[in-house]
Order: structure tokens, then C-alpha cells, then sequence
């Protein structure tokens, strides 16, 4: 496991410097963040995303079922808290009442490093319709499944195997025992494994489940990467970048933006 991963409050910090610089600037090109906008955040962990829309004028909602996360979120975010910006939810997505907790529709909604975690994503983004605003947003940023490190490994708590790619594309058997022989936390893996999105995947829901992207962007090398491994960010090349399929294994991150299908008729 790398050492920002241990420490909540370094990792707290990569979140807030990389959601400014990189996540901030790709929302804008397509909808202005002004205060008194409204955003909620799907598995906000620390909430690091969340505090530079708070910055802005933002109100925030975040929503994260590990209540430990939320304990340390409450830490980093009581002045925040205190001044009613900010408010979470400990609680799976799927069990939140949005009418009754949610306190009304959004202008954006957030889901980093969160999409390949979810079991059934259609029903999700199905679901998200109901609480976004018309005119509203979704940013998704996430790991392509085939990239090297797409089964999130690098949480592994042995030393090889944290460093290792592209290992979680062996066969479920193999990488199930693999696992286990190295005492590693198997469910929490193989639900990576269980749950994996590719950049296709995510183009053909987004479709189907009544959205339009609006705006993407694909990483050869991760944003978050320069507060992790002082390894600046960079676009995947063209020729990469427009190859289905094979784009996956060389593309660390991807960031889309879709909003819903406006409705014939109006």
C-alpha cells in the first residue's frame, strides 16, 4: 500500500489540490461553477472534491456508506459543517431517500473513482435522473478495468503486488487464489473485478440510460498522479485514444461529463 493511501488527511489534501486544478477547470468548459449551485458527491470519501466547490459559493451533500470515511470528512470539514456548506450522508446510495435527505434536486453530481465500485450501474444512472436538475451535470472520473493498475491493486497490502500490473486481468480463479495465498482482502478486489467498466461500457450506458456526454477527456498518465508520483499529467495520444478496446489497457483515467437527453417537445 503507498503511504498517502494510510494517511487520510495527505490523501484529504491530494484530492482537494487535484479536484482544483483538474476536475474544477473540465467541469467549466461546459457549465460555469457559481455560488449558490448545488452538488452532490456519490461515494465522497474525506469529501477532498467537495471542499474547493464549497470555496466557490458551492453547497455540498456528500454520500459515503463507510462511516469512518465520513468520521475523518467531519474532521477535516467542521468550520464548513459548522457554517451549513456542507452535509453527508452515511448511508449506500441505493438506501437514501432522495426526496427526504437529499433536500432537493442538484446543479452537478459527482462520482470520482466511484462508478467501477457500483454493482448494477445502469439502475444507478437511471436513478440519478431523479435528483439532478434539468439543466444539471454528472462528472465521472474513473479507471479504465484493462489499464494496469485497473483493479485498483496498489491497495494491496503486499509490496509486489501493490506495484504489480496488470495481474488482475488473470482468470478469476487464478487471481482469486493469487489473493488469497498472499493474504490480501479478496472481497474487496474482486468486487473491482465483479463491477469493471471500460470506457465502452460507460459510452453504451451513458446512452441508454438517457444521457449525452458532453464533454471527456482521456489520460495516458492520471492527474492525480502528480500529487502521488510527481508525474505530471497527460492526454492520451490521438492515435491511442480513438482505437476501441485496445485504448483501455493504456489509458489510466478517463473524466467525462454528461447531462440528460433533453425530452422531445421541449
Amino acid at each position: 500500500m503507498f503511504e498517502f493511501h494510510a494517511d487520510r488527511r495527505q490523501y484529504f489534501d491530494i484530492q482537494v489540490a487535484n479536484a482544483t486544478k483538474y476536475v474544477l477547470p473540465f467541469i467549466e468548459k461546459k457549465l460555469p461553477i457559481k455560488a449558490g449551485m448545488r452538488v452532490l458527491e456519490i461515494g465522497c470519501g474525506e469529501a477532498g472534491v467537495l471542499k474547493p466547490f464549497i470555496d466557490k459559493g458551492c453547497t455540498a451533500v456528500g454520500v459515503e456508506f463507510d462511516l469512518v470515511r465520513i468520521e475523518w470528512a467531519n474532521e477535516f470539514l467542521k468550520d464548513e459543517i459548522a457554517a451549513g456548506k456542507i452535509s453527508f450522508i452515511g448511508k449506500d446510495i441505493y438506501l437514501v431517500d432522495a426526496e427526504k435527505e437529499l433536500g432537493g434536486k442538484f446543479d452537478i453530481i459527482i462520482l470520482k473513482d466511484v462508478i467501477e465500485h457500483i454493482h448494477d450501474q445502469p439502475k444507478l444512472m437511471k436513478e440519478m435522473q431523479r435528483f439532478l436538475l434539468p439543466q444539471g451535470c454528472i462528472f465521472f472520473g474513473f479507471p479504465p478495468w484493462q489499464m494496469p493498475f485497473g483493479g485498483h491493486q496498489q491497495v494491496a497490502q503486499n509490496r509486489w503486488l501493490s506495484k504489480l500490473p496488470y495481474y488482475h486481468l488473470l482468470p478469476r480463479s487464478i487471481y482469486t487464489w493469487l489473493l488469497k495465498r498472499k493474504n490480501e482482502n479478496v472481497a474487496e478486489l474482486l468486487e473491482i473485478r465483479d463491477t469493471r467498466i471500460s470506457i465502452e461500457k460507460f459510452e453504451k450506458i451513458s446512452k441508454e440510460t438517457g444521457y449525452n456526454i458532453i464533454n471527456k477527456a482521456h489520460f495516458l498518465f492520471n492527474p492525480i498522479y502528480e500529487y502521488k508520483f510527481n508525474i505530471k499529467a497527460r492526454k492520451q495520444l490521438p492515435i491511442i485514444r480513438n482505437i476501441p478496446w485496445l485504448r483501455n489497457f493504456f489509458t489510466t483515467c478517463v473524466y467525462y461529463l454528461i447531462t440528460p437527453l433533453t425530452p422531445k417537445g421541449e
